[in-house]
């Protein structure tokens, strides 16, 4: 029995009130609350525990190091990788794509390479391809949707070629919800020899991954949209890959040996990780994955599913409003316009309700021009969210469409 009410318990700003009324957090692709254990773990860093880690001796640093390296195993199981050794921690999915695009760029990609993206990206798997491409002479190549949002993957698989050298997709599309078949693009992708990598930055809230399923070769993500810290994600790397790839930054920890004229650089995940981590985030990572493995990522998954088509059928239903993707597979999220009413004063007067919703481009700019729009309206559910939050937005969206 899944146990919403129980769970909203456990997220302490949940029961805050928004201009006299109970907040309706339906802004969860831009980030999600944070559990109590998540928040205790955090404080529990610094009460117990703060130093900083990477050779140090004394009894606090060992235990630090320890924390950070459980956290490790923990992203590592969560994404059903073979080893611990092919996480490497970042500040987030933006973070861990710009390192990717940047290694890349110094190991990989030559002029006329080809990188295959869709026009379902993130601006954060868009732009540092774009720095890629004009830092090697590789061009980008993009993948097109359909009217529902859908990928056409014939399309995708005629763009796929000898000089495809990076496919790099989204899982779950943060402007559309549209759930990509990844699993079929990545064996696609591997015929020609492609690298594959995933932006899971919507995917871990919603599915169930396993990386060596979908037989990616790199899978992004971003703690704060998996219910922990800000300012905490992890790339995970088949070991293989990352023993080729050249170090991004340079500093502390990602070292062996420093001279004035030559430095040797570390295994990874080490390589990668230049200076201190952000420690106290990634130990609330690991609560929150321990959190999440609690409830179970299926069961997660019916509900939420349940929930969103519950409220999309609610949606359909209102004068004058306009769905943009009506995806088969649906992750989260629900874009839509309203007629003669600005998107932005269509996201303020929920919020004088106490509903959360994201208005604007979402960082997608090129999704939303291919259905002839600059920003729509985002309602995005978690599954701490409820039929009744759903009700309170429909009944406002309601009486919004009367003022038409």
């Amino acid at each position: 029995m899944f146990d919403v009410e129980s769970i909203r318990r456990d997220f302490p700003i949940l029961r805050r009130e928004v201009h006299g009324k109970p907040l309706v957090w339906l802004d969860n692709a831009a980030t999600t609350q944070k559990p109590q254990v998540v928040i205790d773990r955090v404080s529990r860093f610094y009460e117990h525990e703060n130093s900083n880690i990477h050779r140090g001796t004394h009894t606090l640093a060992e235990e630090a190091c320890d924390a950070c390296e459980r956290a490790r195993t923990k992203v590592a199981d969560f994404l059903g990788a073979s080893s611990m050794l092919e996480i490497v921690f970042v500040r987030g999915t933006t973070e861990g794509l710009n390192l990717l695009a940047a290694v890349f760029s110094e190991s990989l990609l030559r002029p006329g390479d080809e990188i295959l993206l869709t026009e379902a990206e993130h601006h954060a798997n868009i732009v540092p391809w774009q720095f890629a491409a004009k830092k090697t002479g590789a061009v980008i190549r993009v993948a097109p949707v359909d009217d529902n949002g859908d990928i056409i993957l014939e399309e995708y698989e005629r763009l796929l070629g000898s000089r495809t050298r990076v496919v790099s997709i989204t899982h779950i599309s943060n402007a559309l919800g549209t759930v990509m078949p990844i699993r079929e693009m990545t064996a696609m992708a591997k015929r020609v020899g492609a690298t594959v990598v995933i932006d899971g930055a919507q995917g871990v809230p919603h599915r169930r991954v396993n990386v060596q399923e979908i037989g990616c070769d790199f899978y992004v993500f971003s703690g704060h949209k998996l219910f922990a810290p800000m300012g905490i994600g992890a790339v995970y790397g088949r070991k293989e890959m990352w023993e080729q790839l050249p170090p991004w930054q340079g500093g502390g920890n990602m070292v062996q040996h420093v001279t004035f004229e030559k430095t040797t650089f570390a295994q990874p995940p080490k390589r990668f990780e230049a200076g201190t981590p952000a420690l106290s985030a990634a130990v609330g990572l690991g609560a929150a994955i321990d959190y999440l493995n609690g409830i179970g990522l299926d069961a997660i998954e019916r509900y939420e599913t349940r929930l969103l088509d519950y409220a999309l059928e609610g949606i359909r239903s209102i004068t004058g409003l306009r769905l943009i993707g009506q995806p088969r597979d649906r992750g989260g999220v629900i874009s839509f316009v309203m007629d003669g009413i600005p998107d932005l004063e269509v996201a303020r007067m929920l919020d004088a309700e106490g509903i959360a919703v994201r208005a604007g481009t979402h960082c997608a700019q090129p999704i939303l021009r291919r259905f002839g729009l600059e920003s729509t309206v985002r309602p995005s559910f978690a599954f701490y969210n409820t039929q009744t939050e759903a009700d309170a937005m429909l009944e406002t969206l309601r009486r919004i469409s009367l003022r038409r």
